[in-house]
């Protein structure tokens, strides 16, 4: 009796609550507004929000608490093989993916009040915010699937939430089909690399893939290829990318502006978990393939931006479309380049999405508050936008010439400066070449869009040339919520640009 107790006893598991609390609590959250939607008239229905954001706010404050690395639901018979780790790498990206739902709650506190369905607009952003705050702390095959998946699934039903509207299904579809397909992808080399190895959590699995039987090369091989594939699919790289201006232009704003930016944080910190921890003995597998694909992602995504015409109707929203899959080519540089140098060229990454996060929500904040009387949200829309609201239009600025890497958008410039010199020190010259050409591309339409906000309104510069008297430019109020966002991503932005090593520091920290 006391041989079978014991026996139990050593299957049990303790859990670390306070290490998983911030996606704990997300979801717990998420499950609340849900229920409470059921009973809630529909005048209250702003409450929802408040829950939600108060949620968001309530794990945001946790994550600082867990100093050191805490790991939990851990193997019994190996304390190393966990499947949950809280270290420092996790601390980050779940800070980063929670604050970018935070911003997002933001942004669409006041569509949930008109054009959204409140309740399950905020279920779905909470439930795909649990499962992106999940994922960076997931350390074996089986969590970072389903972690991968919790944030996906309530994606597609957040793109397609405007009813009615065609161009929101459309997208939603498109996203949903090639989501699915890249998953089913991932999955079969997920399959191959247990049937190699035996395990599922990342330690052993790295173990194993040094002592692959010969037999089995081939297998293990063609597992890290495949599962690489669906984590590409997430961070918008060529050729998986082609989901990404439909989408965005197809799903509300805030929406868009959540997977331009959680959602890469997902696909890139599941990439770095599996090449870095998992599969580091077929680092030259992964590592020139990786290369390749920062190389063509960002030259495709600069090149399409570059060809938008600025009177084409939602000519904004697509070239910060296809702005996000240049950034997601940068982004995979220092990943390729620790296949050749050193772990520590990681930190570059997640330096960069920490700047880009910021940058590209205040940007996207700016769009959904000129899209309030510019529904079309064409570039030209944004001509004399310092007429109408100069401090919107000089913080629209700083973002641009933040993702654009030039002063005052100095945390840009250093963010870029640190992803070429990882590529540098791991020797891949040629990629560093080829980064420096889409820089100075990239300058090109971020000074052109920069420059339109600061042109005369276009009515007013023709009733100037006939000598006409002009009438004052239409303004309409902004939502409290859309403004504390710009806000936010504004002074966050300056701040960084003036202390850039308050994230630069990553880059210099080996992240595991």
């Amino acid at each position: 009796m006391t041989v079978a107790a014991d026996s139990v006893t050593s299957l049990v598991q303790s859990v670390d609550w306070l290490t998983i609390a911030p996606p704990t609590i997300t979801a717990v959250v998420a499950l609340i507004v849900l229920v409470a939607d059921l009973f809630v008239p529909e005048r209250r229905k702003p409450l929802l929000g408040v829950v939600a954001i108060a949620g968001l706010v309530a794990a945001l404050t946790l994550l600082p608490l867990r100093k050191g690395n805490r790991a939990t639901f851990c193997l019994t018979t190996d304390a190393d093989a966990c499947s949950y780790t809280a270290d420092h790498f996790a601390l980050v990206i779940q800070f980063l993916v929670l604050g970018g739902a935070l911003l997002t709650g933001l942004l669409s506190f006041h569509d949930t009040r008109r054009k959204l369905p409140a309740g399950e607009f905020w279920f779905l952003l909470l439930s795909s915010a649990a499962g992106a705050a999940l994922l960076p702390a997931s350390r074996d095959l089986a969590t970072l699937v389903v972690a991968l998946e919790v944030a996906s699934l309530p994606a597609f039903a957040l793109v397609g939430l405007r009813r009615g509207d065609r161009l929101s299904s459309e997208a939603a579809l498109k996203f949903f089909l090639s989501s699915v397909t890249a998953t089913a992808v991932m999955l079969l080399g997920v399959s191959f690399v247990y049937a190699a190895t035996g395990t599922l959590h990342l330690t052993q699995v790295a173990a194993g893939l040094d002592n692959v039987p010969g037999q089995l090369g081939t297998l293990a091989k063609a597992g890290v290829a495949l599962t690489l594939v669906g984590f590409a699919f997430k961070t918008a790289a060529v050729p998986f990318h082609f989901w990404v201006p439909d989408t965005y232009v197809g799903a509300p704003l805030p929406v868009a502006a959540y997977l331009s930016v959680v959602g890469k944080a997902v696909g890139f910190s599941g990439l770095i978990l599996v090449t870095v921890i998992a599969f580091p003995a077929y680092a030259d597998v992964w590592g020139p393939a990786i290369a390749v694909l920062a190389g063509l992602t960002m030259t495709a995504g600069n090149v399409a931006a570059l060809r938008q015409s600025a009177t084409r109707a939602w000519s904004a929203v697509r070239l910060l479309a296809w702005s996000s899959v240049a950034q997601a080519g940068y982004l995979l540089v220092p990943i390729a380049a620790a296949a050749y140098s050193s772990d520590d060229q990681i930190g570059a990454t997640v330096a960069y999405a920490l700047m880009y996060a910021v940058v590209n929500l205040g940007a996207f904040a700016v769009a959904a508050l000129v899209a309030r009387t510019k529904p079309l949200n064409r570039i030209s829309d944004y001509r004399g936008l310092y007429a109408t609201r100069p401090l919107v239009a000089l913080a629209m600025g700083f973002f641009l010439l933040c993702l654009a890497g030039l002063p005052p958008g100095i945390i840009g410039l250093f963010a870029k400066v640190t992803v070429f010199s990882s590529a540098v020190e791991a020797g891949l010259g040629w990629l560093a070449v080829v980064m420096a050409i889409n820089v100075v591309i990239a300058l090109y339409y971020y000074l052109q869009w920069t420059a339109i906000l600061f042109r005369a309104p276009e009515a007013v510069a023709e009733t100037a040339e006939e000598g006409a008297e002009t009438a004052e430019p239409v303004r309409s109020s902004a939502p409290t919520p859309v403004t504390v966002a710009i806000v936010l991503t504004a002074v966050v932005g300056v701040v960084l640009s003036g202390y850039p090593q308050l994230v630069l520091r990553f880059a210099a920290t080996s992240l595991f």
